[in-house]
């Protein structure tokens, strides 16, 4: 199993920056390797991403969310098993901390050879740098789910 951990500090309030994260179809504009969410129920949504030249879908399933706090989730299918946290933590009423913790399995050669020289860490700093950028270059979030899924 292998754990990615990264933070980031974001110039927003804690909900614009959480409000933000809870829109997944919005996720291409940021993250680097997704193509495509589809949002199908509060807690399911289904993904499409490019690594390299390799295509992956999988589906996934939000296990826990709690307003400005954090949203965890895990895949339900697809080709690669993982699960993860995003945590939101305030750090003044106009700046936040975001953190993300994705533990996954490399299930092929190249997946793990990634994992061996840190690819996914990569990936997922250069995500929350994207992020920052989109959010705090936004006059506002682009929406917002306020609902709690308990754990």
């Amino acid at each position: 199993m292998t754990q990615i951990i990264e933070t980031i500090d974001v110039d927003v309030p804690v909900t614009m920056a959480y409000n933000q994260w809870t829109q997944f179809e919005s996720f291409p504009k940021f993250l680097d390797e997704v193509v495509s969410i589809t949002q199908l129920d509060d807690t399911h949504n289904h993904w499409k991403v490019k690594v390299g030249p390799f295509e992956r879908e999988f589906d996934a399933e939000i296990t826990e969310q709690h307003p400005d706090e954090r949203v965890a989730w895990r895949s339900t299918g697809g080709d690669t098993a993982h699960a993860g946290v995003v945590t939101f933590h305030k750090l003044s009423d106009t700046s936040t901390r975001v953190a993300v913790q994705i533990d996954w399995e490399p299930t092929d050669a190249i997946e793990k050879l990634g994992s061996l020289v840190g690819a996914g860490t990569h990936a997922v700093k250069k995500d929350l740098e994207n992020f920052k950028e989109f959010i705090e270059s936004a006059p506002r979030e682009t929406g917002s789910w306020r609902g709690d899924v308990p754990r």
